[in-house]
C-alpha cells in the first residue's frame, strides 16, 4: 500500500484561523505533507477542495468542518466532520443526532480534543467532549498538537517561552484520553485513532511581544495522520477525496510526530495462516497469530492489548505471536531534546 502523510483539523480566516485556504496550501508545499483537511467551525466551505502544486509535489487540499453547539456555555463536544457533503452544524446541539446525520450523509465522524483542560492565565476554558454515551462516530483525535499547549504551560511564562520554541510541547497524547480509547475499544467498538494539528496561526501579543502561535508551517511537520492507501494521489480530486476519507474511515492509518525523525515506513500488520491483516483490520484466530511491527528508526517501543503493555523492546522491529483475542496497538517512543516524547501511535488490529 502508499502511504500519504494527511495533517487535519486546521482552521482559516473563515473562522478563527489567520490564514487563507491558499496560504495553508503554500506553507504544505514546503513539508512532507501531501493531504490538508481544513475544518473552519460551524460552516462548510464550498470550492475550496483544490490541488496545489510546486513543481513536481503536489498537496490535496480538502474543506471539511469542527462543529460545536456555539450556544452552549461553557463550550463542549467539538466534533470534526469529513465527507458530508452538507451543511450539519444546525444539528450540533444534540451530538447524537449529529453522529447519526454524518453517517446518512456518507460521512465520517472524529470526537475533537476528547479531553482538553482550561488555560486560565489565557482565559481558556476546558472545552472537552463530555457526551459519551453517543454512539456510530468513527473515531477520536487522540493528539492534538494545539490542545497540548494547555497541558504543558502552567502559566503566562510557560506559555510565552514555548511560544518562541513550540518544539517543547509535544509529548504524546495525554493520559486520560489513551484510556477512553482503550476502555472503549476493549469492549467492542471500532475507534480509530487520528493526529491533528489544529492549527489556527493566531497572532498574539503581550506587551511589546507579538509572535504566531503557531505557524501552519510548522504544525505541517510535526502531528500527522498517515495513511495507507492503495494508490499514490492520482490527481483525480473526486477519487482521491474518497481514497483518503476511505482509508481514515477504516483505521488504515497510524499518528506520526515528524519532527524529531520521519515516521514514513513504519508498518504494523498480524498474520494468520489463512489471512493478513493491517491497522484497523479484524483477523479471526486460526492457531497463532504473529503480530509485526517494523519502525523507520530504533525507538522504544510498547505491544499495548486491550489497554495493558505485553512486550516492549528497543529496537527497529518487534514480533509477537499470541493464541490470544484482544485489541492490539503499537506505540513508540523517542528521545527528544532532554524528554521521551511520543513518536508513534497506531491503530489496533482486532484480533478474535
Amino acid at each position: 500500500m502508499h502511504e500519504l502523510i494527511v495533517n487535519l483539523h486546521m482552521h482559516t480566516t473563515y473562522s478563527d484561523g489567520s490564514g487563507t485556504h491558499a496560504d495553508l496550501g503554500h506553507a504544505a508545499l514546503k513539508t512532507a505533507v501531501d493531504v490538508l483537511i481544513v475544518t473552519d467551525h460551524n460552516i462548510l466551505v464550498q470550492g475550496a477542495n483544490e490541488y496545489y502544486r510546486d513543481g513536481k509535489k503536489r498537496v490535496l487540499l480538502l474543506a471539511c468542518e469542527e462543529i460545536h453547539d456555539q450556544g452552549r456555555d461553557p463550550q463542549k463536544n467539538h466534533l470534526l466532520v469529513f465527507g458530508a457533503d452538507r451543511e450539519l452544524a444546525p444539528l450540533a446541539g444534540n451530538p447524537q443526532a449529529l453522529i447519526d446525520a454524518v453517517r446518512l450523509a456518507g460521512g465520517i465522524s472524529f470526537i475533537a480534543h476528547p479531553v482538553d483542560p482550561a488555560m486560565p492565565a489565557f482565559g481558556e476554558t476546558d472545552i472537552s467532549w463530555v457526551d459519551w454515551d453517543v454512539t456510530g462516530f468513527t473515531g477520536i483525535e487522540l493528539w492534538n498538537g494545539f490542545s497540548e499547549l494547555k497541558s504543558v504551560a502552567k502559566g503566562k511564562w510557560d506559555a510565552v517561552v514555548l511560544a518562541y520554541f513550540p518544539e517543547f510541547i509535544p509529548h504524546g497524547p495525554l493520559p486520560e484520553t489513551l484510556r477512553r480509547w482503550d476502555e472503549l475499544t476493549a469492549k467492542g467498538q471500532r475507534v480509530v485513532a487520528v493526529g491533528g494539528s489544529d492549527a489556527h496561526a493566531q497572532h498574539k501579543s503581550l506587551g511589546p511581544l507579538h509572535k504566531v502561535i503557531f505557524p501552519y508551517e510548522y504544525h505541517f511537520s510535526t502531528i500527522n495522520t498517515h495513511a495507507l492507501t492503495p494508490t499514490p494521489l492520482t490527481g483525480d480530486l473526486i477519487r482521491d477525496r474518497k481514497m483518503v476519507f476511505d482509508a481514515l474511515g477504516s483505521g488504515h492509518c497510524f499518528i506520526g510526530y515528524d519532527l524529531p525523525a520521519s515516521t514514513r515506513g513504519f508498518h504494523f500488520s498480524a498474520q494468520s495462516k489463512d489471512s493478513t491483516a493491517i491497522m484497523g483490520d479484524e483477523i479471526s484466530l486460526s492457531g497463532a497469530v504473529t503480530l509485526q511491527a517494523k519502525f523507520p528508526s530504533t525507538a522504544e517501543i510498547r505491544l499495548v492489548r486491550n489497554g495493558n503493555v505485553v512486550k516492549t523492546a528497543h529496537s527497529e522491529t518487534l514480533v509477537y505471536i499470541t493464541n490470544e483475542p484482544g485489541v492490539y496497538r503499537i506505540e513508540a517512543y523517542k528521545h527528544y531534546l532532554w524528554k521521551q516524547r511520543g513518536w508513534i501511535f497506531s491503530n489496533p488490529v482486532y484480533i478474535k
